[in-house]
């Protein structure tokens, strides 16, 4: 499995809020975002880990090159990196694209913020629909809405939420038919939690939807299913995504929980 890491944004907002490091470099429960995301991924059997930074500023950059050429936790890992500053996160997933091509991958972005032991029971469930060949693709998803303009799920049949606060387990939710930007009448419990497991073919849907002008990974989603690709749903408990200097301190305990 490859893995690959979105860390071009410029994280302005916690800039206007007193956090002057770039957000890869953010700390949460004592490890910089981008080396907690490193490390989960080591834990799941990462072939190679692709990471895209922007070029506005030479610490992340700096950071990266550090481990490439030192290693990670005194070991050599399979880590490369590009420097591109882009306009959205699906520009920045497209200038990976190339290192992607042979092989399943899952990608998110460097400020997502999950339990490890969930993230574990989702690479098993990826892999089980991978060797049936039932799925293009797995998108995680959550009931836990705290997002300013969530991307709201369509799985039809979808059993009423439940989250491993509630017992529910390790499972997988059903094939995926929509991603909306609304959910007035409240028939979409879960949201896009921003953890997209895939398959090469989604290369050439990012293509087209690159050639067509099209920007945002929710648009992105949209042309996987127009694509015809099958993408299954697998919920976490929460995921958190570290916007605001409050979500620091927020993310610090909701790992202690």
């Amino acid at each position: 499995m490859k893995y690959a890491i979105i860390a071009a944004g410029e994280g302005s907002r916690l800039a206007e809020e007193g956090i002057s490091v770039p957000k890869p470099l953010v700390k949460v429960a004592g490890q910089c975002l981008v080396d907690r995301l490193i490390r989960v991924f080591l834990a799941n059997d990462a072939e190679e880990i692709v990471v895209v930074c922007n070029d506005l500023t030479p610490f992340v950059d700096e950071h990266l090159r550090m481990i490439e050429r030192d290693g990670f936790e005194g070991k050599k890992i399979p880590l490369r990196h590009i420097v591109r500053t882009t306009p959205s996160s699906m520009h920045s997933f497209y200038e990976m694209s190339h290192f992607l091509k042979d092989s399943p991958f899952v990608l998110t972005t460097v400020d997502t913020i999950f339990r490890d032991e969930e993230f574990t029971d989702y690479i098993a469930a990826f892999n089980a629909s991978l060797a049936e060949g039932s799925a293009d693709g797995m998108m995680g998803v959550t009931d836990y809405v705290d997002d300013e303009k969530p991307l709201y799920i369509r799985v039809p049949a979808s059993p009423p939420a439940l989250s491993r606060r509630e017992g529910a387990g390790a499972h997988t939710l059903g094939t995926i038919t929509g991603f909306l930007d609304a959910d007035p009448d409240g028939i979409c419990p879960y949201i896009s939690a921003g953890i997209y497991g895939l398959t090469p073919k989604a290369i050439d849907t990012l293509n087209r939807c690159m050639a067509e002008g099209k920007s945002r990974m929710r648009n992105f989603q949209r042309g996987l299913i127009e694509d015809g690709l099958r993408l299954k749903a697998f919920p976490f408990s929460k995921v958190l995504d570290i916007d605001h200097a409050r979500d620091v301190e927020e993310a610090e305990k909701f790992l202690k929980e």
